[in-house]
């Protein structure tokens, strides 16, 4: 097999495999109700301070409208509440409840004890590399691919 061929395979598995994996280990249990991408706007909304609609659809790479249907759901499964900003009538702020909370940190928690597991099986300087590799991946990504990409943090 060819070095571009193996690339090409490794990225693509890699890909797929996370997507599988956090959508079984995640969506279970308490949080049978709602899918891996109710899990990633939990996560975007976040446990500071409420957020605006923009600010999460901002995060998400999605329009304002796309988010709502979702956001909607999300408060009939009591996961997050939607208030009217006291400044701005207008303005839709979003929180999460009690629940919305220990999706979020069920969800960094899946996250941490991936990166723990995944450090513990290199070394310190296979983790230095993986981390500048994986960098440079991003970077290459975000550059090649800019115009496809909504937000570019």
């Amino acid at each position: 097999m060819d070095a571009d061929k193996t690339l090409n395979d490794i990225l693509v598995k890699i890909f797929n495999d996370l997507m599988e994996i956090e959508e079984k280990c995640l969506i279970n249990g308490e949080f049978m109700n709602i899918s891996s991408n109710d899990m990633h706007i939990i996560e975007a909304i976040g446990i500071e301070e409420p957020k605006k609609m923009s600010q999460i659809a901002r995060a998400m790479n999605v329009t304002t409208g796309t988010l709502t249907k979702a956001v909607e759901a999300l408060e009939q499964k009591a996961y997050i509440v939607r208030n009217r900003s006291q400044k701005d009538r207008r303005v839709v702020m979003v929180s999460l409840t009690e629940q919305g909370e220990r999706a979020y940190w069920h969800h960094a928690r899946f996250h941490e004890n991936m990166i723990h597991d995944i450090k513990e099986e290199l070394s310190e300087e296979e983790t230095a590399v993986l981390i500048a590799t994986l960098g440079k991946l991003v970077k290459f990504f975000r550059k090649k691919y800019e115009p496809y990409l909504k937000n570019k943090k």
